[in-house]
């Protein structure tokens, strides 16, 4: 039913109005590498437009891709392996997939009973070939509903942007198709280079994170459960009221440590964790800590473990998990960060690791704002939807901003686990206690 509900136009590749330059290649950093199996997936909803002929807004819409793709020449070429067997993007006019699409009813009405499988519809995303250099690593959908409304997906390579590069590439569209122009043009350049100094021997480094990052890189167990494990996704949209009220029960100096405390705790129940809790990493930006420009465009997302005093669970355990979580936060510093650096550029590995395939993984989009993406003026997004796939192991939650009427403090929960669990985590009664709107699930 659900299949005969969009009908796939067709499919097309859009390429920038200037060549690429000729010969010209960037390398991957070792955050890059680390995530070639995963990639990403947004979904923006937006309300009816005053363009209501059918493919208007669609063909407005692939002309300023065009135009933006210019400052984007890694969304626009092609991956291809170095002499030492390391990723790189040669640059060149291969361009980004295009989908066109048309969907039953308004946006309003699919919103209603949206779910993951019908979600995903809605942007499209091809595993690489066994040609990588002939495999697009960005993709567009642009979905208008035949009753008013437009979807558009956006889909890339984890190897090549995170969440944040993801949003700003899509930012930088709407910014070109609204007043012609970027707003905040993106910065290609590498990370921090190695310190000076760095091998002096009382520098005691960051073991923690490193730790980690060995042994999920070490780890050859079988992860891979989500051929066999139907995992399934809700949003929890949570009010500012409700978001203050948590910080205030767990003591918390923000949304997120509330929130992945909470979420940390209910679902470790609903695993059946009689005592304790489950293992959690938490994944965060790190742009600001190492001085990094906004617009840099590639990944700056670092996992980290989150440890906890088994002693004070029974006391406190609520307060005790989002302290955890907090602490876990402020570990993750520029020198810490940089300890990782240095060590991953030291380490190689033969095959890439999953870095969500095992600890129930708590990741912080607090910052970015897909809210302020204008195609055209006055139509904000109505509704914002990110997946970071495939999901493996424990599960996954994604913490990130609601709608600016919702009000500051206000957060929507992305919450992806198998259905029987999902099931128990709705109806768990400290989630009610919040008093979350299920939007998707």
């Amino acid at each position: 039913m659900t299949s005969e509900m969009i009908t796939y136009i067709c499919k097309r590749t859009v390429v920038s109005t200037k060549p690429a330059q000729a010969g010209k290649c960037n390398p991957l950093s070792v955050f890059d590498r680390l995530m070639e199996k995963n990639h990403i997936r947004i979904v923006y909803y937006f309300p009816s437009t005053r363009n209501g002929e059918p493919g208007v807004v669609t063909k407005k819409l692939r002309e300023s891709l065009s135009h933006v793709l210019t400052c984007f020449p890694i969304v626009t070429g092609r991956l291809q392996k170095k002499d030492d067997g390391q990723w790189m993007i040669k640059c060149n006019d291969a361009g980004v997939r295009m989908v066109e699409a048309r969907a039953q009813g308004s946006v309003e009405e699919w919103l209603k009973n949206v779910n993951r499988d019908k979600e995903l519809m809605l942007v499209t995303w091809e595993d690489m070939f066994h040609k990588p250099y002939f495999w697009a690593t960005f993709y567009v959908q642009l979905t208008e509903f035949e009753e008013g409304g437009l979807a558009i997906g956006f889909s890339c390579s984890h190897l090549l942007a995170d969440p944040t590069s993801a949003t700003m590439f899509v930012k930088a569209w709407a910014d070109t198709t609204l007043a012609g122009t970027m707003l905040a043009p993106p910065f290609f350049h590498p990370l921090p280079p190695p310190r000076l100094g760095n091998e002096n021997p009382n520098h005691n480094p960051y073991t923690d994170l490193i730790n980690h990052y060995k042994s999920t890189i070490d780890d050859r167990s079988p992860a891979f459960t989500s051929n066999i494990t139907n995992y399934v996704t809700a949003t929890l949209a949570f009010s500012g009221p409700m978001v203050q009220a948590c910080m205030l029960d767990t003591s918390s100096p923000s949304p997120f440590e509330a929130m992945a405390g909470l979420l940390w705790v209910c679902v470790s129940k609903v695993k059946g964790m009689k005592q304790g809790l489950l293992s959690m990493s938490i994944c965060l930006d790190m742009r600001k800590q190492l001085g990094l420009d906004k617009g840099f465009f590639g990944n700056c997302m670092v996992y980290n473990k989150v440890h906890h005093a088994e002693s004070l669970l029974d006391k406190s355990e609520l307060s005790e998990a989002a302290r955890a979580v907090g602490e876990s936060v402020t570990k993750m510093n520029n020198e810490g960060i940089m300890d990782l650096i240095e060590w991953l550029e030291h380490h190689d590995y033969e095959f890439p690791p999953l870095m969500n395939g095992h600890d129930l993984i708590c990741a912080n989009l607090e910052d970015l704002d897909p809210y302020a993406t204008l195609f055209e003026e006055g139509f904000v997004p109505s509704r914002v939807s990110y997946y970071v796939e495939p999901v493996f192991g424990i599960g996954q939650i994604l913490v990130y901003q609601s709608p600016p009427s919702e009000g500051p403090l206000s957060r929507m929960v992305t919450v992806t686990l198998p259905a029987d669990e999902l099931s128990k985590l709705c109806e768990d009664d400290l989630i009610l206690r919040f008093n979350p709107t299920i939007l998707m699930g």
